[in-house]
């Protein structure tokens, strides 16, 4: 499974879209040309770096990726030697398995 951590508002208007094209917190599918995903184990991080403070209702996706229509690629396009699965199309909403209401702390740390 791969992760993918948005904005509770951005994944209720996916919903409605039928895909969801939202890369991360204030970036999309079109101006990043990928979306970021996680594995489990780099979770923590992510939430620390990118989603701490953050004061709106969040959702964590847990995504099949043998039901996606694309292929995962697991790169590090920071120039970092730590690989992220990114996907370089829309998610479809029938690969998304469970969707899960993060409770956020300031610091950044969710009971995962």
């Amino acid at each position: 499974m791969i992760y993918h951590v948005t904005l509770a508002s951005d994944w209720k208007q996916s919903e409605a879209l039928g895909r969801h094209a939202i890369s991360g917190r204030g970036m999309t599918l079109e101006s990043e040309g990928y979306l970021h995903f996680s594995y489990s184990h780099q979770l923590p991080g992510v939430l620390q770096r990118y989603w701490a403070r953050v004061t709106e209702p969040v959702v964590l996706l847990t995504v099949d990726p043998d039901l996606l229509d694309l292929p995962v690629v697991a790169e590090n396009t920071s120039g970092g030697t730590e690989l992220f699965p990114h996907l370089y199309g829309p998610l479809p909403l029938a690969a998304v398995v469970e969707v899960r209401q993060l409770a956020i702390n300031a610091d950044g740390g969710a009971q995962l």
